[in-house]
């Protein structure tokens, strides 16, 4: 692999040994967990978090972290690895989201849209 390319990596990180460390410091451990893991799977001693990973871990306070995270972590030429938050777009979604072409316009006058009474039917009468 040539070094002017940017290696990318997807990662779900388990994080529930943080509830080994005490209540109120668990956010940070999860915080350091995943700068470990990085460290260790990416082979860098630069780690970056991004602000919106950061928010989301963060996101229910300091006692109660994510138990798991999905991570895309990219190592850019200079060996520095940034982490942000995973967001999975299946091709089928995108391919979804194409404009579809535009329908027919309906004719103005109301009297041509309008399509002829059924007949009801006729109930046997009782005898």
């Amino acid at each position: 692999m040539s070094t002017s390319e940017n290696l990318t990596r997807v990662y779900t990180i388990n994080l529930g040994r943080a509830w080994l460390t005490p209540q109120h410091k668990r956010t940070d451990r999860v915080v350091n967990m995943i700068k470990e893991f990085a460290e260790k799977h990416m082979k860098s001693d630069e780690v970056k978090l991004e602000q919106e990973l950061n928010r989301q871990i963060w996101s229910r306070g300091k006692t109660n972290p994510p138990r798991k995270m999905r991570v895309k972590m990219v190592k850019d030429e200079d060996g520095v690895v940034t982490v942000s938050l995973y967001e999975d777009v299946p091709e089928a979604a995108v391919e979804e989201k194409k404009p579809e072409p535009a329908a027919p316009e309906a004719p103005a006058s109301p009297e041509a849209t309008a399509e002829p009474a059924a007949p009801e039917a006729e109930k046997p009468a009782d005898k």
